[in-house]
């Protein structure tokens, strides 16, 4: 896997000393460089490629949600806030992960192997899924949804369905972003699937995927 090259952006110099701390100890991790302000960041990535940004959303310049919306989808975010309330609009503008401070190791490892998956994801076109003592091989274009059913999920393409054992929010941090979206506790979808939209309903041609509440403004967002 080709190194993940970040830059922390927070006005907090002991903020970004522990994070630039927890990188150190991550192997596939490159810290470019710290920035204490949004414009500082931004001639960062003007003079390097950047993949991560960690990024604090309350700055007294612009904040980071605000200058979210000017990065690249090319450049994945993991927003980093004392408060909780800006959650919700973290994930709206698609950020791979939100930690709230103190940030533990523990937890910023779990967001940085995120970034690592959905990595891993884009330098393939295809993931294998284990069934039984089976294995497929089975191309990203050609999984239309993926439906969780209590221990198991099953992989729906345009000619089989593969069922495996695991839960769906494994199969959430395989898939890449880019090309999947949940949109329901039980179901994944192909984005190139997507025909429209009834309701509650997601239309993927004949088929209707239930939309759930939690994931129905992300949907329209995304997709429409």
């Amino acid at each position: 896997m080709a190194n993940i090259n970040c830059v922390v952006v927070d006005d907090e110099e002991l903020a970004r000393t522990l994070l630039a701390n927890y990188i150190e100890r991550i192997d596939f991790i490159t810290l470019l460089g710290q920035a204490e302000n949004p414009l500082e960041a931004l001639q960062l990535m003007k003079d390097h490629t950047v993949d991560l940004l960690f990024l604090d959303i309350q700055m007294p310049e612009i904040k980071g949600t605000e200058f979210a919306k000017m990065v690249s989808s090319d450049t994945q975010i993991i927003f980093t806030t004392a408060y909780s309330e800006y959650a919700l609009e973290g994930y709206e503008l698609n950020a791979v992960d939100y930690l709230l401070k103190p940030i533990t190791f523990e937890r910023f490892l779990k967001a940085v192997n995120k970034v690592k998956t959905a990595k891993l994801s884009e330098e393939s076109d295809a993931i294998t899924i284990k069934s039984g003592y089976d294995l497929y091989k089975v191309n990203y274009n050609e999984i239309i949804y993926v439906v969780s059913d209590s221990e198991y999920v099953t992989y729906h393409t345009g000619d089989k369905k593969i069922i495996s054992n695991q839960r769906l929010k494994t199969v959430e941090q395989e898939l890449p972003d880019s090309m999947f979206i949940r949109v329901h506790r039980s179901y994944i979808v192909n984005r190139k699937c997507v025909t429209g939209l009834k309701g509650r309903d997601l239309m993927l041609s004949d088929l209707c995927i239930p939309v759930s509440d939690s994931y129905y403004e992300r949907v329209k967002q995304e997709l429409f």
